[in-house]
């Protein structure tokens, strides 16, 4: 069965090959993807385990990102490699997440012998596959090798079942190898178990995404309130990550507001800040005045724009209510936990296509969803007229946060029971 599998593998790389070596998503790091790793790709050795945690993308890597605390609390002199398909993912890894891992890699094509090349050259002491990231060449490979193998956040759909029964039943079951199944939901947990999984190693501990897009509550800061030119007490509207074409329909629904609530405050944060100007102009050209957070906000303007970055979620904790952009366009919204982390009703448009998750979750458990502008008003103006609606809204959208969030921390702790005996010897 498993040869089948093998010989499959390499049919099918000789005919994708040309797309893989020229798609802009997986055109580098050719011989990583071949199981090659030089100097530079190596992690060095150290007193603790290696634990490589697998992404398929930029996304997936961020999902993992809330263990590496955890993991490294509970795994003292650990060393964290990722490994990527995609080239987004590996910038990431090398940008963004640099500070907090010890190596990042190409993951190797699932060939045998691509993966054997890349367990031996790594030595890792447990592989963490994420989702429905199952790769039956690099699980048997880890497996001789060593190492633990476990899934996070994972992930069966029901539509799909038959599909894995089908494969598994021709290639064998790769799930039988896995030493620990790590389940976003119960559910899908029972899945796992139907699909052949061994029961006992299947725990419920939800999705490390949550994490990662939900932080906790932060104290009040007041520099931050007086640099935005903002009053204690004063009701405050913030709009968070907002993209092209948004602005002007809530500066309309701001105008309207105004003329019910004339102390309302509105601040308007972009995706992208290099668009600050631009939204200056357009506030001014609606008649209303405004001033950048970059300059403290001198002018006390009705509007304010945050023209700086990483201030988002303290600025959050200011707000009376909160409308998360991205959602008014075909971007596909915008984090929407973020807000309710910091116990604030959260507002978002009817395009949440990157967010459906998030979306099932809060709606009508502290986040409500409009359809277009003129319902965000009606909606908003609803919200600011019943003190007691805003604040009950806000704390179940804190309870609900407070929820889901932790599977970072239970997945750590699980991993502590691959190794009953102690750790394992550092390589």
């Amino acid at each position: 069965m498993r040869v089948l599998y093998v010989l499959a593998t390499y049919v099918l790389f000789v005919l994708l090959f040309p797309v893989l070596a020229l798609h802009r998503k997986t055109r580098h790091g050719l011989m990583e993807r071949l199981g090659f790793y030089g100097a530079d790709s190596l992690v060095p050795r150290g007193d603790g385990p290696l634990l490589w945690l697998h992404g398929a993308s930029a996304g997936d890597l961020l999902a993992l990102s809330p263990m590496f605390g955890p993991l490294r609390a509970r795994f003292p002199g650990c060393r964290i490699l990722l490994s990527t398909m995609t080239d987004s993912g590996y910038a990431m890894a090398k940008g963004r997440l640099a500070k907090e891992i010890d190596g990042v890699v190409y993951v190797p094509y699932d060939l045998w012998g691509a993966t054997r090349r890349a367990v031996k050259a790594l030595r890792p002491d447990v592989l963490v596959l994420e989702y429905t990231e199952i790769w039956p060449n690099l699980i048997r490979a880890a497996k001789r090798g060593g190492a633990r193998v476990v899934m996070t956040n994972g992930r069966f759909s029901p539509a799909n079942v038959g599909k894995y029964r089908w494969l598994f039943r021709l290639i064998g079951n790769p799930l039988r190898e896995l030493d620990l199944l790590l389940m976003r939901e119960e559910d899908e947990a029972v899945r796992a178990r139907q699909l052949g999984a061994w029961p006992d190693w299947v725990l419920v501990t939800g999705n490390t995404k949550f994490d990662a897009l939900a932080a906790g509550p932060v104290a009040e800061d007041e520099n931050l309130r007086a640099a935005l030119g903002l009053t204690p007490g004063e009701p405050v509207w913030i709009a968070g990550s907002t993209h092209e074409g948004e602005e002007a329909a809530l500066l309309g629904v701001y105008a309207r507001l105004l003329t019910r609530w004339p102390a309302l405050r509105l601040v308007i944060a972009p995706r992208y800040v290099d668009r600050a100007e631009r939204i200056a102009a357009l506030t001014r050209e609606a008649g209303l005045s405004v001033g950048l957070r970059s300059r403290g906000n001198p002018e006390r303007g009705q509007v304010v724009v945050m023209d700086t970055i990483g201030e988002l979620s303290r600025a959050y904790r200011l707000a009376t209510v909160v409308f998360v952009g991205g959602s008014f366009t075909k971007r596909g919204g915008q984090n929407i936990l973020e807000p309710a982390g910091q116990g604030k009703p959260v507002l978002y448009g009817p395009h949440m296509d990157n967010f459906r998750d998030s979306v099932a979750l809060l709606t009508g458990h502290g986040g409500v969803q409009v359809v277009d502008a003129a319902a965000l008003a009606s909606e908003l103006e609803s919200l600011l007229a019943s003190p007691e609606r805003l604040e009950r809204l806000g704390a179940q959208a804190l309870e609900t946060v407070g929820r889901i969030s932790g599977a970072s921390e239970r997945n750590a702790e699980a991993m502590t029971t691959l190794f009953p005996h102690g750790r394992p010897d550092p390589r």
